[in-house]
């Protein structure tokens, strides 16, 4: 007993398990991320050095390069870029598609630590070797803008509520606010510092000496148990300017003798505008794998419940959003799908003149399709233009062993064969074609599965999903189909008006092509 006749038997089994597997596919996809692409990217680290003070060339000579001569003997790089600005050097390290992301970061700090004896003794600390991800790129940037307060109050105003409300949304990786942020600057006189003999060194000194918080420990008693605490930390322009530098005998000589501490900006050297007004920019990231769309929509909705308790001389507006790329990819390949169905009814109607039949692939074609997204869940793939184009393409292919089974069963009733006999002998006759034809689709798309380099990663899950769409189209064609012919179908032949001159015309039409090679 094959699984026609053991679906022909036992209806109800046929139709629950392929409503077992819409079920399964609608788990899988809820699970699924969205994005405009594949994930196809490579392993790629970033080695940081800041080096306070040190000018660009500086850190080109001293730092980068020395860095970037231990780097390449990593296996498996691919390209390395370096970048050198005053006071910080950044290497970026990209490998090889099949290089893992873990091992990769391990060899490079094992480079970079034999690297260290070639670096200045008073870098700001050792290297920070970090892996980057590709989906590090916000997906939406808002920006703050008001015409009544000042960048710094602006940027508290953004990481003390804008990303405390933004980074607990679900998928989110993090959330970047770039703005201006508080800095104690010291403003020193040159001139004062040769009249008091001071130099630079002995200022940062002093801030290194004086401007620290160390345990004060305990005082305990008979009855009491008191917590020492030190106040060493200097936080406002006066704690800064009263800070005693050099004591010489009589004469102490305070920061406010030499210059001026000020309280302002960290950065004055970059501002962001919009509509040429200053503002401060946020920037959301997702985390990898994640719905985009989702985040997107959530992002929308927080902002809307912010504005409502915020400032009203404050401006919150998405500058912008990546996901509107993705939305329109989405929309259009999911209107294509639909043209796919309803061009697929409509040749099955021309063809075999009856709507029950015309509409039945409504049903087998939303089985094979949701079935798919299981599969893509179970890869670890996400919804993407690529894996939407494969059901595209699937959409014709798994209604091909549909319209295989059920032409043999209606011609099997057209010879006058009750339409139990005919499923049943229609479906025997036509199932090792239809295995056979499934296992070849499948098995053309499955080598693009040992394709290399990005063009292999980019096409590896439109190969998967067509390859099992076909598969389950195959099991689908087998179980259920032959089922829906037997309670979808109807006995009359004879069909009145347009769609049976349409029946007679196509019947003649075969009749002239035919005869010639059957003459010949």
């Amino acid at each position: 007993m094959n699984l026609s006749e053991l679906s022909l038997k036992r209806p109800v089994l046929a139709v629950v398990c392929s409503i077992v597997i819409i079920i399964f596919g609608g788990i899988g996809f809820t699970f699924l991320g969205v994005r405009e692409y594949p994930a196809i990217d490579p392993a790629v680290i970033n080695v940081r050095t800041s080096y306070t003070g040190a000018n660009a060339e500086i850190i080109e000579q001293q730092v980068t390069e020395p860095l970037e001569k231990a780097v390449n003997g990593v296996q498996g790089v691919r390209n390395i870029t370096s970048s050198s600005s005053q006071g910080s050097s950044n290497i970026t390290v990209e490998f090889e598609l099949n290089v893992d992301l873990e091992k990769a970061a391990n060899d490079v700090r094992d480079k970079v630590s034999q690297a260290l004896n070639n670096l200045p003794q008073d870098i700001d600390g050792p290297p920070t070797v970090a892996k980057a991800d590709s989906d590090s790129d916000p997906i939406i940037f808002c920006q703050i803008q008001s015409q009544q307060k000042g960048l710094l109050d602006l940027t508290s105003f953004a990481e003390n509520v804008v990303m405390e409300r933004l980074q607990t949304i679900s998928g989110v990786s993090g959330v970047n606010v770039f703005g201006r942020r508080y800095a104690m600057r010291l403003w020193i006189d040159p001139s004062k510092l040769g009249a008091y003999k001071i130099t630079i060194p002995d200022i940062r000194a002093a801030l290194d000496r004086e401007n620290i918080e160390l345990p004060g420990g305990k005082v305990r008693g008979n009855m009491t148990e008191l917590t020492v605490k030190a106040y060493g930390k200097l936080t406002t322009e006066d704690d800064f300017n009263n800070l005693i530098i050099k004591e010489d005998g009589t004469r102490i000589i305070r920061f406010k003798d030499l210059g001026t501490a000020v309280l302002g900006p960290e950065n004055e050297e970059s501002i962001s505008r919009k509509n040429n007004v200053a503002s401060v920019n946020i920037g959301v990231i997702a985390q990898p794998g994640s719905n985009q769309i989702a985040i997107a929509d959530e992002v929308y909705k927080r902002l809307k419940e912010i504005e409502k308790d915020m400032p009203k001389d404050i401006i919150l507006e998405v500058g912008f959003d990546r996901t509107l790329f993705v939305r329109k990819a989405v929309e259009e390949v999911k209107e294509t799908l639909l043209i796919a169905i309803g061009l697929v009814v409509i040749i099955i109607f021309l063809f075999f003149r009856e709507w029950s039949i015309a509409l039945r692939p409504l049903i087998d074609i939303p089985v094979s399709i949701i079935g798919a997204f299981f599969i893509m869940y179970i890869a670890g793939f996400s919804i993407n233009v690529l894996t939407l184009l494969s059901l595209v393409l699937a959409t014709g292919l798994v209604v091909d062993d549909g319209i295989v089974v059920t032409e043999n069963i209606y011609k099997k009733m057209e010879q006058g064969m009750d339409k139990y006999k005919a499923a049943r002998a229609g479906a025997n006759e036509i199932y090792f074609a239809v295995i056979a034809t499934s296992i070849t689709l499948a098995i053309v798309f499955l080598p693009i599965i040992f394709l290399q380099g990005f063009v292999g990663r980019l096409f590896r899950e439109f190969g998967i999903v067509v390859a099992g769409a076909v598969l389950i189209s195959a099991f689908v064609s087998l179980s259920l189909t032959p089922v829906l012919n037997i309670y979808l179908t109807s006995n009359t032949k004879n069909i009145p008006g347009f769609i049976g001159l349409l029946n007679h015309s196509l019947k003649g039409w075969r009749i002239c092509i035919v005869q010639p090679f059957m003459r010949s």
